[in-house]
């Protein structure tokens, strides 16, 4: 895992990535030299909604928050990203400002490629461009799936499914027994994140308490039956 004190190898970070790892040494080189890092501190903002794009972002370590601002104060929380985790790259195609803003929820390290490297890339490779669109589609196939999540699913099938996700092999595989998850951002962020209210999360974490399906220490969840969560509410 990259840590502060190291001295990055760009051209290797983007070659272990999904996006590069198909890209010769000499198609990597002219990306690596067009992307720059970029260092945040917890709560710091990366970009606001209105700014205008220059490239996309690739998280080195650390978490990144993506959500719509309000007038009220108040926030819409898009998705929490970690490493390996690319995002900003549908904007930057359309060359319009960010609809939302991006901050870091802990100390994080950034890649942030440039728009003009990446163009030039497109332009000569079709497979990195089919890659690239590969991305997009399932971002958006995501987004999609939240719509209906919101739309067509209670507040506690939302709850538990967002648990479902820390399965070993995904929240779609059958995945028994116990398990403890560790909520890798705070209860505020995570209940925006499935369109809830603070209050309905605490709620629905004290029915699946009081049902004996887990139990909430802090950060820490401990589902004693995975069998029995998700055949909860269903």
């Amino acid at each position: 895992m990259q840590t502060k004190q190291d001295k990055l190898d760009i051209p290797a970070l983007l070659s272990r990535l999904p996006l590069f790892q198909e890209l010769t040494p000499d198609q990597v080189a002219p990306i690596a030299a067009g992307t720059r890092e970029k260092r945040l501190g917890k709560g710091e903002m990366l970009f606001q909604k209105g700014d205008m794009p220059k490239g996309f972002f690739i998280i080195v370590y650390g978490q990144v928050k993506l959500a719509f601002p309000s007038a009220s104060g108040n926030e819409k929380v898009v998705e929490i990203l970690g490493p390996r985790q690319s995002f900003g790259e549908a904007v930057m195609f359309m060359d319009r400002p960010y609809p939302i803003f991006a901050e870091a929820l802990m100390d994080t390290l950034l890649l942030h490629v440039s728009m003009q490297a990446v163009f030039e890339l497109l332009g000569s490779d079709p497979t990195f461009a089919r890659r690239m669109l590969a991305g997009m589609a399932a971002r958006l196939h995501s987004l999609i799936n939240d719509v209906e999540s919101y739309s067509l699913r209670s507040s506690a099938q939302r709850v538990i499914g967002y648990l479902l996700q820390h399965c070993p092999h995904g929240a779609d595989a059958e995945c028994d027994g116990e398990l403890e998850i560790s909520l890798p951002t705070s209860k505020q962020i995570i209940a925006s994140r499935l369109n809830l209210t603070p209050e309905t999360l605490s709620r629905i974490f004290h029915e699946l308490s009081e049902a004996g399906l887990i139990t909430v220490q802090g950060k820490i969840i401990k589902a004693h039956d995975m069998r029995r969560l998700r055949e909860y509410d269903l």
